[in-house]
C-alpha cells in the first residue's frame, strides 16, 4: 500500500506501463521515489551522474535510466532504458497518481469542528479539509485554509490569509500572514515544441521551531520532499522550489530564491535577494552575501559574494582593482 497520504494512487503493474519490455507481470508499483529513498516495490530513476553515490544505498528493484548511465546500476536492478528519463518519469507518475499534475480545489473544506479541535483557536472564515490533524494550543488566523490530510504540531501560530496543503508541520512553528505552502512546483519538460507538466507527488516537511515570515512560497516536492530543518528562519517573500532541502539553524533574508533540488546545509546565512541555482549542494556554516548568484556547489565554512558567487576575498580583490 502506498504511503502517500496526499494523492490517490492507481494500482497498476509495471508491464502495463512498459508493455514492450519483458517485466514480471505481478510487479505492482508501490510508489515512485529517488534512489536513496526507494524500497523494493518502488520504481526509481537515475538521470544524472551527480546521483551515482545513491546507487549503493538504494533498495529499488526497478529503475528508469538512459543507455549512458545503465552501466552504473547493479545487475540486481531491472533497468528500463529510455531516451528521456524525466519525460518517462513524468509519464509514469501521471499514470500512477492521475491528479498530481494539477492542483485541484479541495472540496472537503469546512468550518472547523469545535469538538474535534477543542484546544485550537481559529480566526474568522478559516476552512479545514478532511483528516487534518492540528496539535494542542495551536492558533490559526482568519481567512486561512488548511487542506486535506495536512498535519500541524503543537503550539504553532499560523497567520491570516495563508494556504497550506500537502504539508507536515512540526511543533512551535510560526507561519506569518499570506504564506502559500505545498502547491505544485514549476516543473515542465519541453517535448516537440510543447511543455509537458511534471507531476508533483511530494510534500513539504517543516520541522520544529521554524519561523516563516510573511508572503513566502514553498513548493512541495516533485518525487522527493521539500524540507526546512529545525530552528530555521525565513524572512519575507522567500521562494523555495520543489525538492529543496534547507538544514537546521539557517537564516534566510528577504527575497531569496532557491531553484529546485538544491541542498542547503546547517547554520547557513543568506543575504537578501540572493539566488541559488538548482541541484546544488551548499555546505554547513556557509555565508552568502546579499544579491549574490550561486551557480556551483559551495564547500563547508565558506563566505561567498557576487555574481557568480566567489569567495569573499576574491570578490573584494576584484572590486578593488576595478
Amino acid at each position: 500500500m502506498s504511503s502517500n497520504i496526499f494523492f490517490k494512487k492507481k494500482n497498476i503493474t509495471l508491464n502495463k506501463i512498459f508493455p514492450k519490455l519483458k517485466i514480471k507481470e505481478n510487479f505492482v508499483i508501490d510508489s515512485i521515489k529517488p534512489l536513496i529513498l526507494a524500497k523494493k516495490n518502488d520504481i526509481s530513476f537515475f538521470d544524472s551522474i551527480k546521483y551515482k553515490d545513491d546507487i549503493s544505498k538504494t533498495k529499488a528493484s526497478v529503475c528508469i535510466t538512459s543507455i549512458k548511465l545503465e552501466k552504473f546500476l547493479p545487475n540486481k536492478i531491472t533497468k528500463i532504458i529510455v531516451n528521456n528519463v524525466l519525460f518517462e518519469l513524468a509519464r509514469v507518475t501521471k499514470l500512477i497518481y492521475p491528479s498530481s499534475d494539477i492542483d485541484y480545489p479541495d472540496f472537503t473544506l469546512k468550518k472547523p469542528n469545535s469538538n474535534k479541535y477543542r484546544s485550537v483557536t481559529f480566526g474568522k472564515n478559516t476552512l479545514i479539509g478532511k483528516d487534518v490533524v492540528i496539535g494542542k494550543d495551536t492558533i490559526i488566523g482568519s481567512n486561512s485554509i488548511i487542506e486535506h490530510h495536512v498535519k500541524i504540531g503543537k503550539n504553532c501560530i499560523i497567520g491570516s490569509n495563508s494556504v497550506i496543503k500537502n504539508a507536515i508541520i512540526g511543533d512551535r512553528v510560526i507561519i506569518q500572514d499570506g504564506n502559500k505552502i505545498g502547491q505544485k512546483g514549476f516543473g515542465f519538460i519541453p517535448i516537440e515544441n510543447k511543455n509537458i507538466k511534471f507531476p508533483h507527488i511530494g510534500k513539504v516537511l517543516i520541522e520544529d521551531d521554524v519561523e516563516i515570515a510573511a508572503g513566502c512560497t514553498i513548493d512541495r516536492g516533485s518525487i522527493d520532499d521539500t524540507i526546512i530543518g529545525k530552528n530555521t528562519y525565513l524572512d519575507n517573500q522567500v521562494h523555495i522550489a520543489h525538492n529543496v532541502k534547507i538544514g537546521s539553524n539557517c537564516m534566510i533574508a528577504g527575497q531569496v530564491g532557491f531553484a529546485g533540488s538544491s541542498r542547503i546545509g546547517n547554520n547557513v546565512s543568506i543575504g537578501g535577494q540572493a539566488g541559488v541555482s538548482g541541484h546544488l549542494k551548499i555546505g554547513n556554516n556557509v555565508k552568502i552575501g546579499g544579491g549574490s548568484g550561486v551557480v556551483k556547489d559551495i564547500e563547508d565554512n565558506q563566505t561567498v559574494m557576487g555574481y557568480p558567487a566567489v569567495p569573499l576575498k576574491d570578490f573584494l580583490k576584484k572590486n578593488r582593482n576595478e
